[in-house]
C-alpha cells in the first residue's frame, strides 16, 4: 500500500520519519522542520488506518492491521537508501520490521513498542482514548505540549482507524525484542520508558543497540522535550 507523505526541505540527505499509534505525519511537526534546517529532505509517512493514508482491506482487523502490514507500506512507499530512519512507538517497531529493506545509514527507534504484548497494555486503552480524548483531557495529559501539539493529536485522533490497535494486538507472536541490528541503531527511550524496562533495555545493548534515555521525558518524547529529543541524537544527525 503507498501511503500518504508530508515532505520539508528540499535536496540534501534523506530522512524518514515513522509516526506511532494514534498520531500521523503531524506529531513531527517540530522536528521535520529541525532536521531540513540542517540539511535533510525530511518524508514523514502517515501509517494505513492513519491520516490521509489508505484504511486497511481484510474481513478482520488482523488482516487489516499489524506490524507486517505496516512494514510492508514502509517499504512500498519510501525510498531505500536514506541516511537517516526514525520511527516512535509502534512506528519503531514497523521501522524494525522494514529496517532491512529500507537500508537507511543508521536507523533510531523513540521508546519503540518492540514488546506490546504485556500486562497492562492492550488495545482497549486506545479504541477508549478516541472517544474521550477531548483538549482538556490531552492539555491535562500533556501540560507542556504547545497548543499547536494539542490540535495536531485531536486531528489525528478524528482520522485515526481504532481497528490499528485491535489488529496490532491480534499478532501477539510479533512482540519481540529485536535481534542484533542490520544498520548502526539508537534506541531512544523514555525517562522511565514504560515499553522498554531496564532489563530489555540491557539486553538491547547486549544485541549491538546504542541505548540513550533522554532525562524527564514521557513517552512522546519529541513533544514532550523536542531539544532534549534532537541533543540526544548527537551523533545520529
Amino acid at each position: 500500500m503507498e501511503l500518504h507523505t508530508h515532505e520539508w526541505g528540499g535536496g540534501g540527505p534523506t530522512a524518514l520519519l515513522v509516526h506511532g499509534i494514534q498520531a500521523d505525519h503531524r506529531t513531527w511537526r517540530v522536528i521535520g522542520p529541525a532536521l531540513a534546517e540542517r540539511g535533510y529532505r525530511v518524508l514523514a509517512v502517515d501509517l494505513r488506518g492513519h491520516g490521509a493514508s489508505p484504511r486497511g482491506r481484510g474481513a478482520t482487523p488482523a488482516e487489516r492491521y499489524g506490524p507486517e502490514q505496516f512494514a510492508e507500506d514502509l517499504v512500498d512507499t519510501l525510498p531505500a537508501g536514506a541516511e537517516l530512519a526514525i520511527g516512535h512507538s509502534m512506528g519503531a517497531l514497523a521501522l524494525w520490521r522494514a529496517v532491512e529493506r529500507l537500508k537507511p545509514a543508521r536507523a533510531v527507534y523513540s521508546d519503540p513498542a518492540f514488546v506490546y504484548d504485556r500486562p497492562g497494555l492492550g488495545p482497549d486503552p486506545f479504541v477508549s482514548f478516541k472517544r474521550f480524548g477531548t483538549r482538556q483531557f490531552i492539555t491535562t495529559m500533556h501540560p507542556d505540549w504547545a497548543a499547536e501539539d494539542v490540535d495536531a493529536e485531536l486531528a489525528s485522533l478524528a482520522l485515526w482507524d481504532t481497528d490499528t490497535a485491535v489488529g496490532l494486538w491480534s499478532h501477539p507472536e510479533l512482540s519481540v525484542l529485536p535481534g542484533a541490528p542490520v544498520v548502526p541503531s539508537l534506541v531512544q527511550l523514555a525517562d522511565p520508558s514504560t515499553l522498554v524496562p531496564a532489563a530489555e533495555a540491557a539486553e538491547l545493548r547486549r544485541r549491538g543497540f546504542e541505548v540513550r534515555t533522554v532525562p524527564g521525558a514521557g513517552h512522546c518524547i519529541h513533544r514532550d522535550d523536542p531539544a532534549g529529543f534532537l541533543a540526544s541524537l548527537d551523533g545520529w544527525i
